[in-house]
């Protein structure tokens, strides 16, 4: 096919159900040349999220090189958020010890090997959890932001507030410190925030036709997504649970499903209380520049329907 544009990516990230997810959906499709998978501790310890990318790699036969980053952020102690995702991280599905091997260098120097070896404004960063492993590589080695086309991240918020604190959503509230060195650096930002990913709810609808395509990715996903939603759907009364993390891959593929605008957007990162805070200056009232496409609304059937798309392709081998 030619009427499509390849993008080569590197998915940083902290597995997580709706990681997971986001891992399926790249992988599932040809608009994306996923380059490596980086991990970082997050959702849960550095060794889960490795680990967990690397059983997503079996489950789907992919053979994407997985790369533990940073165990903890470059300032705070780590939060994870076991009462969400679960002891394993991505409780829902069998846990198994997964072939797809680790890779021995360190998500960090893998990122600006490969970053530092391309053309200019050629790899998209596809960070869906803490910031640390982007943070910390753009400060080790400035030379690769020439390198980077664009950063997709999942992160943040402005009318929903926060999930992990009054006004901080986890991924920056992890790692506020790096959130700041990525939104200052000067690289397009497309970010999607809470106030995007509460409209992708997992329905008992859109489940149940995931769980109808009986190949063994959309039986994990269905899974996954069934352990997940709980507490989402009890804190929020919501019929499901926002699968925060894929908007960033289905925002490559398609994004004409999505609706944003450009706007400055700060964090937080010296009060005690509102540490991790993204501030969206949605309507311009400052003169700081729009560094970032602040995405704000979906078509939620229609990210639905994509994802249900893509994981029916993995039957086709079968």
């Amino acid at each position: 096919r030619s009427d499509f544009v390849t993008h080569r990516i590197i998915i940083d990230c902290d597995p997580g159900q709706d990681d997971a997810v986001a891992l399926f959906l790249a992988f599932a499709s040809p608009e994306l040349d996923v380059l490596g998978i980086t991990t970082v501790g997050g959702n849960v310890p550095l060794e889960l999220t490795h680990r967990n990318a690397r059983m997503m790699c079996d489950i789907a036969g992919s053979d994407v090189p997985v790369h533990a980053g940073c165990d903890k952020p470059m300032r705070q102690p780590l939060r994870t958020a076991e009462y969400i995702h679960g002891e394993t991280g991505i409780n829902g599905i069998d846990v198994f010890d997964p072939v797809t091997p680790l890779q021995a260098q360190h998500g960090v120097d893998f990122i600006i090997e490969t970053l530092l070896a391309a053309d200019d404004d050629s790899i998209i960063l596809v960070p869906t959890g803490p910031l640390t492993n982007i943070g910390t590589a753009i400060d080790s080695e400035p030379a690769i932001l020439a390198k980077i086309e664009r950063i997709v991240l999942m992160g943040g918020a402005m009318r929903e507030g926060g999930n992990r604190t009054p006004s901080a959503e986890f991924n920056i509230l992890v790692d506020p410190e790096a959130a700041d060195i990525v939104f200052r650096c000067g690289r397009p930002i497309t970010q999607m925030g809470l106030d995007v990913t509460h409209q992708v709810l997992s329905t008992k609808e859109r489940v149940d036709r995931i769980r109808a395509l009986g190949n063994p990715v959309a039986d994990a996903t269905a899974g996954m997504i069934g352990f997940f939603e709980r507490y989402d759907m009890s804190k929020y009364a919501a019929p499901g649970a926002p699968l925060h993390d894929p908007c960033t891959v289905a925002w490559l593929i398609r994004p004409e499903l999505f609706t944003g605008k450009d706007c400055n957007i700060a964090i937080e990162t010296q009060s005690e209380l509102t540490l991790g805070h993204t501030a969206v200056d949605f309507w311009h009232v400052t003169d700081r520049p729009r560094n970032v496409h602040w995405v704000y609304q979906v078509d939620s059937d229609g990210f639905y329907d994509l994802l249900t798309e893509r994981l029916a392709t993995y039957g086709d081998a079968a």
